[in-house]
């Protein structure tokens, strides 16, 4: 595949504050540790003074992995594991059924990428990627379905708890249709035995996931993780103590909350007076402080401070961290140097390095994923004919039709010289206006006014004449624009990897691993 680079900015596709924290905005800077680029990475290690368990995290590895082949690529990352010259590169992710969106597969890309990319710049040091499973997440609803094409198959299921440990095995009806688009060319067949193998093999949504991630990524050490345990929440027992019972990071995300704000720049999550969940297998609700102590949402649960001391310090694994305090318990468990994400969670990062700083846990380089959109042949043969770049297919369908229309048109239809020729004349009527009565001038600007509306009025009618002449071609555009941004969006956002594995196979993912270069901070067009 040819890839062509172009800025984000020119995408329109992403936020303000994401577009500033890459050109290295001032005024972010006290919401960030280190600049995400090859020097800030340099500085990172040189700081770095971990208190990982680094024997405990590769054993519980070793043990996630049981059952499932290991390629010498992830058995000799995930043993690097143990040498205290080895970081991790961490990306992290819900568990969507047959890997959701390809922004999924991009982050981890970005990841494998980013780890070669500091190895051959930092070689006395190891770079390993790691996929951090959301295997507490809750919200099945965003998890249970996919839309492949123009079908959008669900995962029937009465779900409740963390989506990690929920059973597959009622997945047959949901895999089975699947399996059918995938069809029986080499390609889609291969897809096919990964699914059937992740899903039909395994009794739990962790365990299916990470059986299809090392099916498509095993081959380049990419190592998955499941933190869903008890012995590394015990790491992560004393700071769950002291954030339920002080609410501190309340309290520090709450001011950078306010300090973005303060600088124009909006807040991609809020924080809760306490950010964590209570769980057991069929439940995952919030822990609140009713005013008489702790309290389990929705149950009779309840704890006083001394008994929810000794119901942590006991059943560690029972207190799962929400979106703001997860990147806490990741960075108190994992070697980790670098954390890549989209742009919503590179902005909710961005709020939290003064809670780091108060529990004095080292604070990673954030990272923007890398980001794709492929140009099918058929889609490059429309854009060539209709003068559309790769630049410009990012413009608003109104706005390429009027360019369309304007370049393909033998007569201007623009009316600038005349309004500008209507201006000159009415501000000339205005001056001998003014010098009969100086009350006057005000009746010459209002006709002026109304003159040029008449103008403005016409010039529309005369496009939308214009447009009705070509309508075929406009309605290319239409069909061009809804093919590479399906909803309306960017593409990654909606499509699977299901249609460009069955298309291109293998060619496809290593097109990624070939153009992605994580440390450019530029869009990637790949044309098929």
């Amino acid at each position: 595949m040819l890839a062509k680079y172009i800025s984000y900015k020119e995408t329109n596709s992403f936020s303000p504050i994401v577009l500033d924290y890459l050109d290295g905005k001032e005024a972010l800077e006290p919401f960030y540790a280190y600049k995400p680029v090859l020097a800030g990475f340099k500085e990172a290690i040189n700081n770095r003074k971990y208190t990982v368990n680094r024997q405990l995290l590769t054993d519980i590895i070793q043990k996630q992995y049981t059952g499932i082949s290991k390629s010498a690529a992830l058995d000799g990352h995930i043993q690097l594991l143990k040498a205290e010259n080895t970081f991790t590169i961490t990306t992290g992710h819900q568990l969507n059924i047959f890997t959701g969106p390809l922004y999924f597969i991009y982050k981890i890309v970005t990841a494998i990428n980013l780890a070669k990319e500091l190895k051959q710049a930092y070689p006395d040091y190891n770079f390993v990627p790691v996929y951090w499973m959301a295997t507490e997440d809750h919200d099945f609803e965003e998890i249970n379905h996919i839309k492949v094409e123009d079908k959008m198959l669900t995962w029937e299921k009465q779900a409740a708890g963390a989506t990690g440990r929920l059973s597959t095995p009622d997945m047959a009806e949901v895999l089975q249709a699947y399996q059918g688009y995938l069809g029986i060319t080499e390609n889609g067949q291969r897809l096919s035995e990964l699914v059937e193998k992740a899903y039909a093999g395994h009794q739990t949504l962790s365990a299916a996931t990470r059986e299809l991630v090392n099916g498509i990524f095993g081959e380049h050490g990419l190592v998955c993780i499941d933190a869903d345990e008890r012995e590394l929440k015990k790491e992560f027992a004393s700071i769950a103590y002291q954030d339920i019972t002080g609410q501190h990071s309340f309290e520090h995300i709450s001011a950078a909350n306010n300090a973005l704000t303060d600088i124009g720049y909006k807040p991609q999550v809020n924080p809760r007076e306490i950010n964590f969940f209570y769980m057991t297998d069929q439940l995952r609700e919030r822990l609140v402080n009713d005013g008489d102590g702790y309290l389990v949402n929705n149950t009779e649960i309840r704890f006083t401070k001394e008994s929810l001391q000794q119901e942590i310090n006991e059943y560690p694994e029972r207190f799962s961290p929400n979106v703001v305090m997860r990147p806490v318990y990741q960075e108190v468990i994992l070697p980790n140097l670098a954390y890549i994400g989209g742009g919503a969670e590179l902005t909710y990062w961005l709020q939290l390095k003064s809670n780091f700083d108060f529990y004095k846990v080292p604070f990673p380089v954030v990272m923007l994923r890398n980001s794709a959109m492929v140009i099918d042949q058929q889609s490059a043969r429309k854009m060539h004919i209709l003068g559309i770049s790769h630049q410009n297919i990012f413009d608003a369908n109104a706005d390429l039709k009027n360019a369309w229309i304007k370049a393909h048109v033998s007569q201007d239809l623009s009316l600038e010289d005349q309004r500008r020729s209507i201006t000159a004349i009415f501000d000339h009527i205005k001056l001998n206006a003014y010098k009969i009565d100086k009350t006057l001038s005000q009746t010459a600007d209002g006709a002026k006014t109304k003159a040029l509306k008449l103008i403005y009025t016409l010039e529309k009618k005369m496009l939308r004449a214009e447009k009705r002449k070509h309508v075929t071609s406009l309605n290319q555009i239409d069909g061009l624009k809804s093919r590479l941004f399906p909803t309306g969006v960017l593409q990654e956002r909606v499509l699977n990897l299901a249609p460009l594995y069955v298309l291109y196979g293998d060619d496809f993912l290593d097109a990624l691993l070939q153009n992605f270069k994580p440390l450019d901070y530029k869009f990637t067009i790949l044309y098929a």
